[in-house]
């Protein structure tokens, strides 16, 4: 009986004290889980609410209307009539006016802006304030006062404009626009339609996007709601701070779709210090680069994955004068690396005028390091009878003449000329066109109809020829894959 009872007690200690160590087990399990979050965790990063980083923001984001004097160009016409829109004599008006009346008019035009200092200046699109006769910034407390330009720059699309108030204004703060990351939070302000003051908010969608605007596009794409009226305004991170500047939208019907693009604010703080001086000025290396894509990487004999593809050389640049020569592939400039073709403008555009920069260069193979002295980026100046068709590549060509240099508007008296292309043939594919002037065909000279057939007959279907072709004055290396 004591042994059944002491074996009974002893199991049940020992059942105690396994459920104190399941128990403490399970308390340090939730302690760790606490305080070591999950990497798919998502609590901790939604915010509650956006109500407080608004509040302090739109103070500093400003309305601005622009008014345009179009002179000697058509108005468009709007019929009034005493019935409204569905006036019955508005289509007969419409179609005896053909929608126009030729004469000078006023344009205006809506945007946002946001102040970035006690002393007035405000920071926007160029588009937003470009040939504008006046501008009109209003804040958000109802007071208006008139702006005047102070610098724009039309590469990046950026403006600074300055207003003079008796009252203390309230800045923003910039934040640093490499440290955004793809899904992270953000907060767009602006005025669009022109309805005021309005807050809109979603994540980073993507970095370095490059839509046509500029030489120097490398946007951050956002889904926060970007429509008309939001151009200028501030593009802000969850610590109230601007990182970009909102300025365009991808939409086929005007209105937002999601998708939302902005300039970095880096871009706008280097350039700062210039449009307060009221001038741009960027450097100027004298090159025409190019993709390297996989086809001129395998003709090339390329074994790096980075760098850019001089197509071309301006003669007499800082370029031609370091001995950068075409078929180079920059790996570096001014120490740092160069990943594809939009990394070496940008950073050749910020360096300092007159600055020597070291370069490294891959020539046939063999590294080499230059050093080039950089120039200034001047106004104008760019960041560059049908003869037997070939039908494995699609296209027709024929020697220069007088008649073809006239034709296709050439500067060349010599060489060879492309004149026509078939749809969806090789040619085409690669994106040569009627007008190009073949230079080199994998590098050897071509000087004449007979020299080009001749060595095209030595290419099978399957392999891929390397062409340099001019066009516009500017050379560039083509990829063609011949066809059976």
């Amino acid at each position: 009986m004591n042994n059944n009872k002491w074996r009974h007690t002893y199991l049940n200690s020992k059942a105690f004290y396994c459920l104190r160590f399941l128990i403490a087990i399970m308390i340090l399990a939730g302690a760790v889980s606490t305080s070591v979050a999950s990497p798919f965790s998502l609590s901790s990063d939604i915010p509650g609410s956006f109500s407080n980083l608004a509040k302090n923001a739109s103070p500093s984001v400003v309305n601005i209307s622009s008014v345009k004097t179009i002179k000697g160009e058509k108005a468009p016409f709007q019929f009034r009539g005493p019935f409204g829109p569905d006036d019955p004599f508005k289509d007969f008006f419409d179609r005896f006016s053909k929608g126009e009346i030729p004469r000078d008019y006023k344009q205006t035009s809506l945007g946002s802006g946001f102040i970035i200092d006690k002393d007035g200046f405000i920071l926007t699109n160029n588009h937003v304030v470009e040939k504008s006769d006046e501008i009109k910034v209003t804040l958000i407390d109802g007071r208006e006062f008139t702006a005047k330009i102070i610098g724009r720059d039309p590469k990046t699309d950026l403006a600074l404009i300055r207003i003079e108030s008796d009252h203390p204004l309230m800045p923003l703060s910039f934040g640093d626009s490499n440290k955004l990351a793809v899904g992270d939070w953000v907060l767009a302000i602006g005025n669009p339609f022109g309805l005021g003051n309005t807050v809109t908010a979603g994540i980073v969608s993507a970095k370095g996007r490059v839509i046509g605007a500029g030489p120097y596009d490398d946007f951050i794409q956002t889904d926060a709601s970007i429509n008309p009226g939001n151009s200028g305004g501030p593009l802000l991170n969850m610590n109230g701070e601007i990182i970009g500047i909102n300025t365009a939208i991808f939409s086929q019907s005007g209105g937002n779709v999601g998708i939302g693009f902005a300039i970095p604010v880096n871009i706008a703080k280097d350039l700062l210090s210039q449009l307060k001086k009221g001038k741009v000025v960027r450097g100027w290396l004298g090159v025409v680069v190019q993709k390297i894509t996989p086809d001129l990487r395998n003709k090339l004999k390329l074994e790096f994955e980075t760098g850019v593809l001089i197509a071309d050389v301006v003669k007499g640049g800082p370029a031609d004068k370091a001995g950068i020569m075409r078929g180079d592939v920059i790996l570096s400039f001014d120490g740092k690396q160069i990943k594809d073709t939009h990394d070496l403008p940008y950073l050749v555009a910020s360096t300092p005028v007159g600055k020597t920069v070291g370069v490294e260069v891959i020539r046939k193979g063999q590294g080499e390091k230059l050093q080039v002295k950089i120039g200034e980026l001047a106004d104008g100046r760019k960041a560059p009878v049908v003869s037997e068709e070939v039908p494995s590549l699609g296209l027709s060509v024929d020697e220069i003449t007088p008649e073809l240099a006239r034709h296709f508007g050439l500067s060349d008296t010599k060489g060879i000329v492309v004149i026509t292309i078939k749809e969806g043939t090789p040619a085409a594919e690669a994106g040569i066109v009627p007008g190009d002037v073949i230079l080199e065909i994998d590098k050897v000279k071509a000087y004449d109809v007979d020299q080009f057939n001749r060595k095209i007959g030595t290419y099978k279907a399957g392999d891929t020829i390397l062409f340099l072709v001019k066009r516009q004055g500017v050379t560039h290396f083509v990829t063609v894959k011949v066809g059976k």
